[in-house]
């Protein structure tokens, strides 16, 4: 009975537990690999812009991936194009394992950064289809605490291979992990994930939609105005993102004279991993019943902190607080993504979320590569340049931005 009830309070029927397997999976061999890029790429020969760029067209990838991620997901269903999607993350994995050269991490990143981007809408798809509407916050927050989870302990893992093995050869051998996790992956993925055309509802639906701007002209407007809200806070985000790594491992002064070890900065992210994972089910659990504008706007202040407090931490206690505040930025997260399903129309949920990140992401991506040009002005002018986009982010989203108590799309 107790189980049951466990069961149902989190949402855990079998197609979400084949999903969380599979986000484990492929997110465990992932982060003890990509985090360490920008180190990677330093160690490979490449000047202190590349990180930065390559941020920047994880961001484009982002975006160019997320809709035809969603629209796969609506035409293939689920099941179909998440097995599409892993494979194409191993092809990445396979690419950089065979050739230690930073082009060779730029080619393999069209296809292994594009997992998270291209698989987004397809999870959330199944996220709304499989449970009722008052449980996908639930559902999406249990989905973003388990992944955390890998999120944690894959940095760890990754910087304990690069101090025993090295950069070069470390981060090697990390994808070689990530390769056979994402295999294994495939296996509990296509083993549990239930398989329907399109989703688990029974209802007549429209076809799915491959016009992005047809349906940009049906996006909510309160779905348009979260999107410009979000738009400048993940430039606060992304400005800084490749740089925060080499930040702490090799320009921090008053801990060591190059920083921190990869091991210290593994930990530094389990720390904000478990913050965040500490906060997703009671706040779920709240904004499910209520308003979620409140929670969405938290997330948005701590967004615009992080870098601020990154900048002035000069000792590992106070990273270990700006690794705290980080993890704090996902407090409102999953409840943004239930919003946005929320407000999208059914049978093409997975497709309207794809849109939404095709053109979040797009002029996220013009941010992100600002960052590598304000940091070879300084690292001051790429954390308080983030600054100023948080903030302008949070207070256009505090005063203009809506969000209905009760979902407008669908039972």
């Amino acid at each position: 009975m107790v189980r049951k009830r466990l069961i149902e309070f989190f949402g855990l029927k079998r197609s979400i537990t084949g999903l969380l397997g599979m986000v484990v999976l492929v997110g465990l061999g992932e982060k003890m690999a990509e985090r360490f890029l920008p180190i990677y790429l330093l160690a490979l020969g490449s000047g202190a812009l590349l990180p930065g760029l390559l941020n920047a067209l994880d961001n484009l990838l982002s975006a160019l991936y997320s809709f035809p991620g969603g629209y796969l997901s609506d035409r293939l269903g689920v099941k179909r194009a998440l097995l599409v999607f892993n494979l194409l993350a191993m092809v990445g994995f396979v690419i950089v394992i065979a050739v230690p050269s930073w082009p060779a991490v730029i080619v393999g990143s069209f296809f292994f950064l594009s997992w998270t981007a291209i698989s987004l809408p397809a999870t959330m798809d199944l996220v709304a289809s499989v449970l009722p509407k008052h449980k996908r916050t639930m559902g999406v927050s249990v989905h973003s605490l388990v992944r955390r989870i890998p999120m944690a302990l894959g940095p760890i893992m990754g910087g304990v291979f690069i101090d025993i093995w090295g950069e070069v050869t470390g981060v090697r051998l990390a994808f070689v992990g990530a390769l056979i996790m994402a295999g294994l992956a495939v296996i509990v993925q296509q083993s549990l994930i239930e398989g329907t055309p399109r989703g688990t509802t029974t209802e007549k639906v429209p076809r799915s939609e491959a016009n992005p701007f047809r349906l940009w002209r049906e996006m909510h407007p309160s779905l348009k105005t979260l999107l410009v809200s979000d738009i400048l806070i993940r430039f606060c985000e992304q400005i800084p993102y490749a740089y925060v790594v080499i930040w702490c491992m090799k320009d921090v002064a008053g801990i060591a004279t190059a920083g921190i070890s990869g091991k210290a900065f593994g930990l530094l992210t389990a720390v904000e991993m478990v913050t965040a994972m500490l906060i997703y089910i009671p706040v779920a659990y709240l904004a499910d019943k209520g308003n979620k504008k409140p929670y969405v706007l938290i997330t948005f202040i701590n967004f615009t902190l992080f870098p601020l407090v990154l900048f002035y931490s000069r000792s590992m206690t106070w990273l270990v607080v700006a690794f705290i505040l980080r993890g704090l930025k996902e407090f409102g997260e999953p409840t943004r993504k239930a919003l946005i399903m929320d407000l999208a129309p059914e049978g093409k949920k997975a497709a309207m979320f794809g849109t939404y990140y095709l053109f979040r992401d797009i002029v996220v991506s013009i941010g992100a590569g600002a960052g590598a040009f304000l940091w070879q002005l300084s690292p001051q002018a790429n954390f308080m340049g983030a600054v100023v986009c948080g903030a302008i982010g949070t207070l256009w989203f505090a005063f203009l931005g809506r969000a209905p108590q009760q979902s407008v799309s669908g039972p």
